[in-house]
């Protein structure tokens, strides 16, 4: 099929699925005329990019795992394994999101979160005296 009709089809745009052929994500063929013909196929595969960017997978992590997908024999338990991973990304990254709340949670009303509140007032940064008319 056609560029226009996969994009119909699958609910993008045709610039979507030419940046999904340019990153290797998708592959067509050329016609004689200079048109991209693609499988059938192609619209189930762009469903799925869709739903795994919408769960958090990146492309690098969509194409890197795209084609053993592909050819596992018992896709659920390799999407499973795929889903354990990338919920112990989410996790490290919640505990990073915690610790960088707590710490500007910390910092509120204290002021310029630069200057540490053991520090002289007037001295700046690594003991440089801060500049005149400053405290």
């Amino acid at each position: 099929m056609r560029i226009g009709e996969l994009a119909a089809q699958a609910g993008m745009t045709r610039d979507t699925i030419r940046f999904y052929e340019k990153v290797g994500l998708v592959e067509g063929r050329r016609l004689p005329n200079g048109y991209r013909d693609f499988p059938p196929e192609t619209v189930a595969w762009l469903q799925y990019i869709r739903t795994a960017q919408a769960l958090g997978f990146s492309l690098a992590e969509i194409a890197r795992n795209g084609e053993g997908l592909r050819e596992a024999p018992d896709t659920a338990v390799a999407l499973s394994a795929l889903f354990e991973e990338k919920i112990q990304v989410v996790e490290t990254r919640i505990a990073e999101l915690e610790a960088l709340r707590t710490d500007l949670a910390a910092r509120v009303g204290t002021g310029c979160p630069l200057r540490a509140a053991d520090r002289p007032a007037g001295a700046g940064i690594e003991g440089v005296a801060a500049p005149s008319g400053t405290r």
